[in-house]
């Protein structure tokens, strides 16, 4: 009869080709999952109508509006104040709420850190474990423990996309990033999440080598949560923070320029509206400490800000600011300065002296939305009247005319101490009287002729004149010895300085003159929804290339329990079937052995 049933070896079917196909799907798909799960936040922020900032911008403008409309009273004063207000709250709040995410993004990162570095070790211990198990000749390999390692190594995709190579004794080598070793048969390598060196409230990946961290290029972990986590912050978060900064610094200087052009209800000059951030600026901490270079940007332009970070380096000769959003280089020079040295409307002093290699990171407008406050306290602050008033006498015999008149920041420097007289002289055809020491431009059909401080101009129907930061339009046909009259205003139920600040709203002011505030705001809503799209997009067919990648894996290794189960009925009817002939076999043997008997 048979000697049984012994089994020699059970075979692992596994597809190696197919199994890092689904390890490269799975941490596509689980990379943009998660940077869909981030960008959505930052999406639902600033697209919201009632929460956004569209919304309190709007409010805050049509308060500058009524100004105008009852002569800047008392009410329409505090309804400015109140507007602007929470115009700064809503920009408070905003940044707060990128604050929180950002330090989910720190949290995020510690936790998958943490756990990349106990797949690690689990996946160095089943290294050590399968080669001792592992037979010489091949026959019957530790398939359990195999199963057990490969689960790993997707569970680790699903953190940051490794690469795995096929060592000594059936051991896998995992390297993550830049070809960097994750695990080397039974060694483990680890990576820790560590400050960024200019920046330490930003949490960055480090590789440790010998208890020395050092810190991983975040462009080159791509993958997984973590590879996500660090592209969502540096391509998403940052940009929609500087975003938002700098329509809030753009919004302060600008308005608090134009109120500074006016007489406020005091009749005294204005002052700020608004509190201006200044740029954060944070030395690498691996600097030299013997180091005392001093760095500080202010924003002198807020038309050519950017919503680039920069960096300033010593290169041993120059000290030298890069533009990180596309790495152009400026050179400070001369230094020692003697002025600070503009780029992109932010001007940059450096001071003291540095060692080769040293670095610093500005960034002038990620604290722009965090610091925008109201600066005023009372209502009476706002400057709504303009500075100078011009007038005609009623003796004039001619139609001349002079325009209400306006002034630029030169005025500061000397205004009117009293009036100034401009007389025509018929004979000549031209104005004399002008403030003495200022030279005079007149524009005509934008043609601008210069004349020399002193000089009688020329008197031309609709020619523009400056003097003394002071701008006027004449006009008609004035009679030998008329005159004009500029003086300094009182600023009562004058609201032609508040009429200009309104117009704040639809002028052209940011991205060189190419956007208002509305529109910049509007584009980095649109840029962060945009995205948020792509994302969901990405994600979806990520997640269909995994479910294919899986099936086409589970064609060749996985066990089908439907396929089984009715192989083992068959069997089962088989052995059932074979029992019944040895029964009958028996049967007969035994009749016949009866009938011989």
């Amino acid at each position: 009869m048979g000697t049984g049933t012994q089994i020699s070896q059970v075979k692992r079917y596994s597809d190696d080709f197919l199994n890092a196909q689904v390890r490269t799907a799975q941490a596509s798909s689980s990379g943009l999952e998660a940077y869909q799960a981030q960008v959505q936040q930052v999406d639902n922020l600033l697209a919201d109508t009632t929460s956004g900032l569209s919304p309190a911008l709007q409010d805050f403008f049509s308060a500058v509006q009524n100004l105008t409309g009852d002569g800047a009273g008392v009410s329409s004063r505090g309804s400015f104040m109140t507007s602007a207000d929470t115009l700064a709250a809503r920009f408070q709040s905003m940044n707060g709420r990128l604050d929180e995410i950002r330090k989910g993004v720190n949290t995020q990162l510690t936790a998958s850190v943490t756990t990349i570095n106990t797949y690690a070790k689990q996946i160095a211990q089943l290294n050590d474990q399968i080669g001792k198990l592992t037979d010489s000749r091949g026959l019957n390999p530790p398939n359990e423990l195999l199963d057990k390692r490969d689960q790993l190594i997707m569970d680790l995709n699903k953190q940051v996309k490794a690469t795995v190579v096929p060592g000594d004794n059936n051991s896998l080598t995992v390297s993550i990033g830049n070809g960097q070793p994750l695990v080397v048969g039974r060694s483990a390598f680890q990576l820790a999440a560590t400050n960024s060196p200019t920046d330490q409230t930003r949490v960055t990946v480090g590789y440790v080598v010998q208890g020395k961290v050092t810190p991983m290029a975040e462009s080159a972990l791509t993958g997984g949560e973590l590879g996500a986590v660090l592209q969502f912050r540096s391509q998403s978060l940052d940009a929609a923070q500087n975003s938002l900064g700098r329509v809030a610094i753009a919004l302060a200087s600008t308005m608090n320029d134009q109120n500074r052009l006016g007489l406020d209800g005091n009749g005294k000059p204005g002052g700020d509206i608004f509190t201006v951030a200044p740029a954060e600026v944070t030395k690498n901490v691996n600097n030299n400490q013997t180091s005392t270079t001093a760095i500080t940007a202010a924003v002198v332009d807020a038309t050519q800000l950017t919503t680039s970070d920069y960096k300033v380096d010593f290169d041993g000769t120059n000290y030298n600011v890069y533009r990180l959003s596309d790495n152009k280089k400026t050179v400070i020079s001369p230094f020692p300065q003697t002025q600070p040295q503009v780029v992109d409307g932010l001007a940059f002093s450096v001071t003291g002296t540095a060692d080769s290699g040293d670095n610093f990171l500005v960034r002038p407008t990620l604290g722009g939305a965090a610091n925008f406050k109201l600066a005023l306290t009372d209502g009476a602050q706002i400057a709504a009247a303009a500075p100078i008033a011009t007038s005609v006498p009623m003796t004039n015999s001619g139609s001349g005319k002079i325009s209400a008149g306006s002034i630029d920041k030169n005025y500061l420097a000397a205004p009117l101490a009293g009036p100034v007289t401009l007389a025509y002289n018929k004979a000549t055809a031209t104005l004399s009287g002008f403030p003495a020491g200022n030279a005079i431009s007149m524009t005509v059909n934008g043609t601008t002729t210069s004349y020399p401080a002193g000089s009688n101009v020329p008197f031309q129907d609709g020619a523009s004149y400056t003097v003394a930061g002071m701008s006027f339009t004449m006009n008609g046909a004035p009679a030998n010895g008329d005159t004009f009259t500029i003086a300094p205003n009182t600023g009562l139920g004058d609201t032609r300085n508040a009429s200009l600040m309104g117009d704040l709203q639809s002028k052209n002011i940011l991205d060189g003159g190419k956007a208002t505030y509305q529109s910049a705001y509007a584009t980095l809503v649109s840029t962060v929804g945009n995205k948020t799209r792509e994302v969901q997009a990405n994600a979806a067919a990520a997640a269909a290339q995994l479910t294919q990648a899986q099936s086409a894996a589970n064609d060749v290794s996985g066990v089908n329990l439907d396929e089984e189960a009715a192989n083992l009925l068959k069997y089962q009817q088989a052995y059932q079937a074979s029992g019944k002939v040895m029964q009958i076999a028996d049967t007969i043997f035994n009749a016949l052995l009866q009938i011989g008997h």
